[in-house]
């Protein structure tokens, strides 16, 4: 036994520490509009009632940033300390947990509040939706009518965004515990809702659903609509 011990001991002597490391989580959202769709009463400003089957978005360049003054979302240039997830990520945003989120990834990250996220929505390079960046695929219905639907789109969009905005702060690396960042789609901004005032800017701009009511393959463009978030918190974005 008293041989025994002694091994034992020495191997704690020698035995590797195992590093700790603090970590920051990348999610994306499309929030329940994605999950559950469109229904009453938060139907399309048109009416429709969507079902979406899927939602691909293909995203890349993601860069968090410990940025100081915080980066208020109102141009390009983040200034600050970079932390690089990279990319390319496919999610589908249909298929989220419960907190209709999709992980992308995790990395190590040095303590300090990460107060900034940039990022790209891109062209997939490979795969069934090679050239498109976001694509809808779903079932839509009003009065009566059902018609499929894929909408697809080959914008390419650089998002400089601020701090994630939402029931909790997010970002904050401490010593003893990792944190999480979102990229956030609001599906609201493209198909509008029944439930807002007609006259309200994000309906007004909104594309709704009229325009794909044949159903089928339709190609779109974002223009200036801006659907890249964090959480609630706004984004500077730009055509690449």
């Amino acid at each position: 036994m008293k041989h025994t011990a002694l091994i034992a001991s020495a191997l704690m002597l020698v035995a590797p520490v195992a590093a700790s490391a603090t970590t920051l989580t990348l999610f994306a959202s499309g929030e329940d509009l994605a999950t559950e769709g469109f229904s009453d009463p938060r139907l399309t400003k048109h009416g429709w009632a969507l079902d979406f089957s899927r939602i691909i978005a293909h995203v890349d360049q993601v860069t968090a940033w410990r940025s100081e003054p915080p980066f208020m979302g109102d141009g390009p240039e983040i200034d600050g300390t970079a932390l690089e997830f990279g990319g390319p990520f496919k999610v589908d945003l249909v298929d989220a947990d419960d907190a209709d989120r999709v992980e992308l990834a995790t990395i190590d990250a040095d303590p300090g509040f990460y107060n900034a996220l940039s990022w790209t929505l891109s062209p997939a390079p490979e795969g069934k939706f090679e050239g498109f960046s976001l694509v809808f695929e779903g079932v839509a219905r009003r009065d009566g009518e059902e018609v499929a639907f894929t909408l697809a789109t080959r914008d390419a969009i650089y998002h400089a965004c601020g701090e994630y905005v939402g029931d909790t702060r997010k970002g904050i690396v401490t010593e003893d515990a990792g944190s999480e960042l979102e990229i956030t789609l609001h599906l609201d901004h493209m198909f509008g809702r029944a439930d807002w005032p007609e006259d309200r800017a994000a309906n007004q701009e909104a594309l709704g659903f009229d325009a794909f009511a044949e159903g089928g393959m339709h190609e779109f463009t974002l223009g200036d609509l801006h659907i890249g978030h964090v959480g609630e918190g706004h984004c500077h974005d730009q055509a690449m």
